[in-house]
């Protein structure tokens, strides 16, 4: 007799990892929205100083990390939560506050791990169709609240379409929403968002107890390889509630020194949220070479459908161009697996990196 799982198994979909982690060296990986960069040199220093004491278990309260960002954005410290990536805090936001006859809403095409949420808990999802320039239609997401809502969801910048909304937009989305519902603004891309200061929806949290901030240390800051993420909260019960659910120790010591190290080094980000804008300018001349419009990008990555051809389907296309990419040494990522099938997402990668991948693609395209 087999083993009998739960129903919550057969629900949950596969998240779609990217497929780079037995490839060459020389490969160009433009598909996981990571930095091209390297941690800081004293970022690495002080995980290796903290590596002399990993016979000891890490801070569960992640005292000092906690009091760095409180200082660096003015948050009390009660509502500050720290979680093993920002997926980890956004898992434990869906199982604190949904369950069977709950209430998901959230964009889409958005984040994959979205539809987590409801799966794992049994609540109704609401996923609302994104706008016509790919971008969240708030309206429409308003519309679908009801008693029943639990938790909404605003990726902004969004992934994988790289589109952002406006900070007066998301101002007057929130203050409209009930105070029943928490809103979660996924925030992971941020500091690569020109519209507004990256720091301007902080104000917001004074605002409105039902509101997180989420955000992470994997992008901008180069340390995917650490899984360190955050939640800025406008209120203390969201951080109880998430931490209530999680196992003890989930973000440990070397990912907690980097996050403290990284955090005194703004120059030095600053000067990487230039080079990836940089990036995105050349990426976007590139395509409109090649008579490609991608979607308004405030990420560290591009986002666009491909042109379809002699009565191919956009799915085709997209397969075909996935591996011709790949054969030359160039991995991005299938919109299929992201929700729109004939398009791609590609990271900024280096000058090199992406004069790899246009040439590709040149080459590739009818």
């Amino acid at each position: 007799m087999a083993i009998e799982f739960s129903a919550a198994v057969s629900r949950i979909p596969v998240y779609p990892a990217a497929a780079a982690y037995a490839l060459p060296e020389d490969v160009a990986l433009l598909a996981s929205n990571e930095s091209p960069e390297p941690p800081l040199e004293p970022v690495v220093a002080a995980i290796a100083e903290i590596l002399t004491g990993v016979n000891r278990y890490p801070d569960p309260t992640n005292a000092k990390l906690r009091r760095a960002l409180s200082d660096r954005y003015e948050v009390p410290v009660s509502r500050i939560a720290i979680g093993n990536g920002s997926c980890d805090i956004l898992l434990a936001a869906g199982e604190a506050l949904l369950e069977p006859g709950a209430e998901l809403v959230y964009a889409w095409p958005s984040f994959s791990v979205y539809p987590h949420l409801a799966a794992a808990t049994g609540a109704t999802q609401i996923q609302v169709p994104l706008n016509e320039a790919q971008e969240h239609d708030l309206d429409a997401m308003l519309a679908e609240i009801t008693a029943a809502t639990r938790l909404v969801v605003v990726c902004n910048p969004n992934n994988p379409t790289s589109t952002a909304v406006g900070l007066a937009d998301i101002a007057e989305f929130v203050a409209k929403v009930p105070k029943h519902v928490c809103v979660l603004l996924d925030e992971a891309y941020c500091e690569y968002n020109t519209l507004d200061d990256p720091d301007a929806s902080l104000d917001l949290l004074k605002k409105h107890p039902n509101l997180v901030l989420l955000r992470t240390f994997s992008k901008v800051y180069g340390l995917c390889g650490l899984r360190v993420g955050y939640a800025l909260c406008g209120s203390d019960a969201f951080v109880t509630a998430v931490n209530q659910v999680r196992q003890p120790f989930f973000c440990n010591a070397a990912a907690q020194a980097a996050a403290v190290e990284s955090l005194k080094h703004g120059d030095a980000v600053a000067q990487r949220v230039e080079r990836a804008i940089t990036a995105r300018l050349e990426i976007e001349d590139g395509l409109g070479e090649l008579g490609i419009v991608p979607a308004a990008s405030q990420a560290n990555f591009a986002w666009f459908d491909l042109p379809v051809w002699d009565g191919q389907e956009p799915g085709e296309v997209e397969a075909a161009i996935v591996k011709g990419l790949g054969e030359r040494g160039v991995l991005v990522r299938a919109g299929a697996a992201l929700g729109r099938a004939g398009a791609l997402r590609v990271t900024y990668g280096t000058p090199q990196q992406n004069q790899r991948f246009l040439n590709g693609l040149r080459e590739l395209l009818p």
